[in-house]
């Protein structure tokens, strides 16, 4: 069997289904992932998916492989991402999960992000399955097929965990995909007024892309909010894991100084540890230490961040993506219906606008996370590992992931991505001009490693 062993990436699996994901691979994902369950005690899995029109039949396939190792596997539908976190803190008998999802991908793409023992399945637990699948080493047996509507009980739950201290008026943005399934639903349950935005599900994503990092995918959102008389906007990328949040002027509130507000409302000692990715802006770092915290600096990825908040007990973390993990309350996991809750709890506790609340923080000049193609998956990780080896000679650097090169009055970052074949930069100085002037050194830098070209869509 041929299989693209880039697919196995560092905190899921990942692909172009026609090219990587044909019938027998994904059959061989469901006897890997299985095999390592039963051989670690485990006897069922939960299985699920997004909205994508590949996900139905990949979900068959992934589903054939697992119960053909002896693992039960319940199917729980069609879901939000958070739903299939869910299901393993819902169901007592449930050892792993897996979740069939794109992501923020194009619609061409699909991939499979996976949970063991309430957490995630990482790393060297996906090299693992990589390896049974190339010695051909699986688990046999007759699982058991059953099929479980949770989509219900986990908006019950999310609702269940957000207490409005006043009504509010929102536009919901879910770029026809997973939280179209049901985040109206939930924030009118929750005691909102909602106006929807591409709110039908349609897995190839006629309006725009679902990405709320991306400015141009925000603008029918922003457009919205600015006719007046919304508290707050809310849009979600392709499987309701990322939030992105457009103040009540139409602004776009970034992921690092929506967790300075959040940080703010957790933080209770010095003990409280706020972990971030190495993407997110020195505000967020400074806000937390006077809130009474300690900030974490880590590396960027969901798995990573939850894998260290339950290491060092952390009661919220997130990254400058969207994801955001609340363990204040929650169950510590990435869940952008639930954290839209939260900061509609948060704001329903004050008369103050959302913009008014950021406007009080220190104010840096900085980019979006901008996104450098690269010609393979390849050259992309040679490109990194040139770009850390220069500037970590000759800069002050953090190599936590990636590198962090600090200036002094700015930083700039340079970090391979974990799920496609591009380079992640980002940039921030104390002054617009200084700023562009650091984005211009780091950029002229990476060139001379190597070829990239901008991703139009940042």
């Amino acid at each position: 069997m041929k299989i693209n062993e880039f697919i196995f990436r560092e905190y899921d699996i990942r692909g172009e289904v026609a090219v990587d994901f044909q019938e027998e691979v994904v059959i061989a994902l469901g006897k890997a992932f299985a095999t390592i369950v039963k051989r670690r005690g485990g006897k069922k899995i939960t299985l699920s998916g997004d909205v994508r029109l590949t996900t139905p039949q990949l979900k068959e396939y992934f589903k054939a492989g697992a119960l053909s190792t002896g693992i039960d596997v319940m199917d729980i539908g069609i879901l939000p991402t958070p739903g299939n976190y869910f299901s393993v803190f819902h169901f007592d008998d449930v050892d792993g999960a897996c979740q069939i999802t794109g992501s923020h991908n194009p619609p061409e793409f699909n991939g499979f992000k996976l949970t063991y023992n309430q957490l995630a399945f990482f790393g060297q637990d996906i090299q693992d399955m990589l390896t049974i699948i190339k010695s051909d080493d699986y688990e046999t047996g007759d699982g058991t097929a059953t099929d479980y509507d949770l989509l219900p009980e986990y908006v019950d739950a999310v609702v269940k965990g957000i207490d409005l201290r006043r009504p509010m008026r929102i536009a919901v943005d879910s770029g026809n995909a997973a939280a179209a399934l049901c985040a109206v639903e939930a924030y009118e349950r929750m005691g909102c007024e909602v106006t929807p935005l591409f709110c039908e599900v349609d897995g190839t994503f006629p309006n725009h892309h679902p990405d709320p990092t991306v400015p141009a995918n925000l603008l029918d959102i922003q457009a919205e909010v600015k006719r007046g008389g919304y508290d707050v906007g809310l849009a979600f990328d392709g499987d309701a894991d990322r939030l992105g949040v457009i103040d009540e002027k139409g602004n776009v509130v970034w992921a690092d100084y929506q967790m300075i507000l959040f940080a703010q409302d957790v933080i209770k000692s010095r003990d409280d540890k706020i972990i971030f990715d190495v993407k997110c802006s020195q505000a967020l770092e400074e806000k937390i230490i006077e809130f009474g915290g300690t900030p974490v600096m880590y590396k960027t990825g969901h798995s990573h961040i939850k894998s260290q908040m339950k290491k060092l007990g952390s009661p919220f973390s997130g990254e400058m993506s969207g994801h955001l993990f609340f363990a204040d309350k929650y169950y510590g996991y990435d869940d952008a219906i639930y954290n839209g809750g939260r900061m509609l709890e948060l704001l329903s506790k004050t008369d103050r606008p959302l913009s008014e609340l950021i406007d009080e923080l220190p104010k840096y000049f900085s980019t979006p996370e901008i996104r450098l193609t690269c010609n393979s998956d390849a050259e992309k990780f040679e490109i990194a590992k040139e770009a850390a080896e220069y500037f970590k000679a000759n800069y002050d650097c953090i190599d936590v992931d990636g590198v962090r090169i600090r200036f002094g009055d700015g930083w700039g970052l340079v970090r391979a991505s974990n799920t496609q074949p591009v380079l992640v930069v980002r940039f921030e100085a104390k002054t617009e001009e200084r700023m562009n002037e650091i984005q211009e050194l780091v950029m002229n830098k990476i060139g001379e490693f190597g070829e990239v070209r901008l991703d139009e869509g940042h």
